[in-house]
C-alpha cells in the first residue's frame, strides 16, 4: 500500500506537473493507493468552494481511508519526534510526525512532497516512494 501524502494531493487535485504527481497518475491504476484520515482532513480544509469539497471528497474516497487515532499511534509518534529531537532534527509539524508514523506502524510506503519526512526515511527508516 501507498499512502498519499497531502502535499502531492494538492497538487495532484490541482494539476500541477511534478515527478510526484506524474508517478501517482501512471501508478494509480497499478497500485494499493490509500490516505489516512489526517491527510483527507488536510486536503479537505483547505478548499474553499462547497460544491469542489464535495467533489474531492467523494474522489479521495474511492481509496482507503485508513484511521490513525489512538493512544498506539500517538505514544509512537511522540516517541519518534523525541528520537530526531534527540540526533538534533525538528520536525516541524505534528501531523507529520504522526503520519509517518503510522506508516512506520503499519509497513505502508508514502509518496510525499514534504522535507519533514526526508528525516523520518533517513534516521528512521520510512519506506518512502522515491519518483
Amino acid at each position: 500500500m501507498v499512502i498519499v501524502d497531502t502535499t502531492v494531493w494538492i497538487d495532484y487535485l490541482s494539476g500541477i506537473p511534478n515527478a510526484e504527481t506524474e508517478w501517482l497518475d501512471r501508478e494509480m491504476p497499478l497500485q494499493r493507493i490509500g490516505l489516512t484520515d489526517m491527510i483527507l482532513c488536510e486536503v479537505l480544509q483547505g478548499i474553499r468552494d462547497t460544491s469542489e469539497v464535495r467533489r474531492i471528497r467523494d474522489q479521495l474516497l474511492t481509496f482507503e481511508v485508513f484511521s490513525t487515532g489512538g493512544a498506539e499511534n500517538a505514544i509512537a509518534a511522540a516517541a519518534n519526534y523525541r528520537t530526531l529531537r534527540h540526533r538534533g532534527y525538528t520536525v516541524r509539524k505534528t501531523i507529520d510526525c504522526w503520519i509517518a508514523t503510522f506508516c512506520l506502524l503499519t509497513g505502508n510506503r508514502l509518496l510525499h512532497r514534504d522535507r519533514d519526512f526526508d528525516l523520518f526515511e533517513r534516521v528512521l527508516g520510512l519506506q518512502v516512494v522515491h519518483s
